[in-house]
């Protein structure tokens, strides 16, 4: 074998490696630090060196009196330290995502009041005896995105070692394997109406179960999703069905009243536009990334102290209404809680023979919970095109932190949109998947056709 050839063999290595993260999987001294100096789940228990980030101390597992999602705030009583608006970016802005600067710099009167932080996140305790258990096993696929092995009711990757990995974490982070709500996508016209695209929204989760050992015991799915429209009346009895894997793209089905029938959806994925956002809001944009991760590479930047969306109760609070909540320009900035967290940040690119109109995306990855709660959205020019921010709050009914709320900024249309709002939905369940009322049976597409046609 020549110079040359050994030399092209090693480049391409190097290539391989740094393109899916750039390391190893973590060693068992790095997982015996599992309930040491890191959470059962991977944060930094200590706190930051000033104090404005506290030390973990197992979340909030006890609701205050009278709380249930949608109605109280465990935080009500903090008062925000200070803001951060066009006046003082400067003094912030380093800890602000790139989205964040040039929201300030783009809307007067923007800004983010942050409060005490609360590391409120935590899961239970049979997540995190299985996430030690069962970490080192934990293994992604020769492509660089898929997940090969990993364990279900865990954190895959506690100690991540590369970016796909942290994604994976958000990915598979526990949700108490189901949820359904009534929720709903707003948007503010330019004539400064606001347009409502109601629905039921049923999720299921299948690697949140114990017996899961490895992807073939949840038939290689991440994930169920179910949407059925309800208004506006032009729109009602379409149903969305969407199946998520673990190694290939979704697959998706759409049923239409009209026609009585149900058709395959292969659209609707990656960035394809949602039918009534004026193109504002890709598929894969759902739950603030959703589908296959295979267009991409995924490199870890590392961790960063930042000002991010945190126990954001007041965002949910049933109390609100969305002609309150949705401004002409941006979501109500009363209604938003930011506070200083450590993040994992995660770099996307587009692979040389793949295509999407991100060209590239800035993950934000909260470390308590494993939640997306920033991403940033470039074109192909390198311009900042989209902004997306989450919510989260913890939920103790299931011992763990959640978060429908999200909204998406377009910095070049100048409009926004906002998807999983359940302030005026008239359910909001959390508990559906353990107790029954969200299980496999209902996501399939003769099940889809039968509740149709009912």
């Amino acid at each position: 074998m020549s110079f040359h050839f050994k030399k092209s063999l090693l480049c391409s290595a190097l290539v391989a490696l740094f393109s899916t993260g750039g390391a190893q999987a973590a060693t068992l001294a790095d997982l015996a630090r599992l309930g040491n100096d890191l959470t059962p789940f991977g944060a930094e228990k200590a706190g930051n060196a000033n104090g404005s980030i506290p030390a973990w101390n197992g979340g909030l597992t006890q609701a205050p009196a009278g709380w249930k999602p949608g109605h109280g705030d465990p935080y009500g009583a903090d008062k925000p330290l200070y803001s951060i608006n066009g006046k003082n970016l400067a003094q912030y802005q380093a800890q602000l995502p790139p989205g964040q600067v040039e929201l300030i710099k783009a809307y007067p009167g923007y800004r983010l009041d942050v409060y005490p932080t609360h590391r409120s996140c935590t899961f239970p305790t049979e997540i995190a005896q299985r996430t030690k258990a069962f970490a080192a096993q934990s293994k992604i696929g020769s492509d660089g995105w898929n997940l090969e092995q990993a364990a279900g009711a865990a954190i895959p990757f506690p100690v991540p070692q590369s970016g796909i990995e942290v994604m994976w974490n958000y990915k598979l982070r526990y949700m108490a394997k189901g949820r359904r709500a009534q929720v709903s996508m707003l948007l503010r016209e330019k004539s400064g109406e606001l347009s409502e695209l109601k629905q039921w929204a049923s999720e299921y989760y299948p690697y949140n179960d114990a017996a899961v050992k490895s992807p073939v015991d949840a038939g290689d799915y991440e994930a169920k999703m179910l949407y059925d429209v309800l208004t506006p009346p032009s729109r009602a009895g379409e149903m969305y069905l969407v199946h998520g894997y673990l190694d290939k793209p979704q697959d998706s089905w759409i049923y239409f009243p009209g026609q009585r029938r149900v058709r395959r959806a292969p659209s609707f994925a990656y960035d394809n536009p949602i039918a009534g956002t004026d193109s504002l809001y890709f598929v894969d944009q759902i739950n603030m990334f959703t589908g296959a991760m295979d267009r991409y590479d995924f490199k870890l930047i590392g961790k960063k102290e930042m000002m991010v969306p945190y126990n954001s109760y007041k965002l949910v609070d049933k109390s609100n209404t969305y002609e309150n909540l949705m401004g002409q320009d941006y979501l109500n900035r009363d209604a938003q809680r930011y506070e200083q967290h450590r993040v994992w940040v995660v770099e996307a690119t587009v692979k040389a023979d793949k295509r999407h109109s991100f060209a590239k995306r800035v993950f934000f990855v909260d470390e308590d919970s494993w939640a997306l709660l920033h991403v940033d959205m470039y074109d192909a020019k390198g311009n900042l095109w989209r902004v997306q921010e989450g919510s989260l709050w913890a939920n103790p009914q299931t011992q763990s932190c959640t978060g429908f709320e999200y909204v998406s900024y377009d910095l070049v249309a100048r409009r926004y949109i906002a998807d999983g709002f359940t302030q005026e939905g008239e359910v909001l369940d959390l508990t559906a998947g353990l107790e029954g009322r969200v299980s496999d049976k209902l996501f399939n597409s003769n099940e889809l056709r039968r509740s149709g046609e009912r």
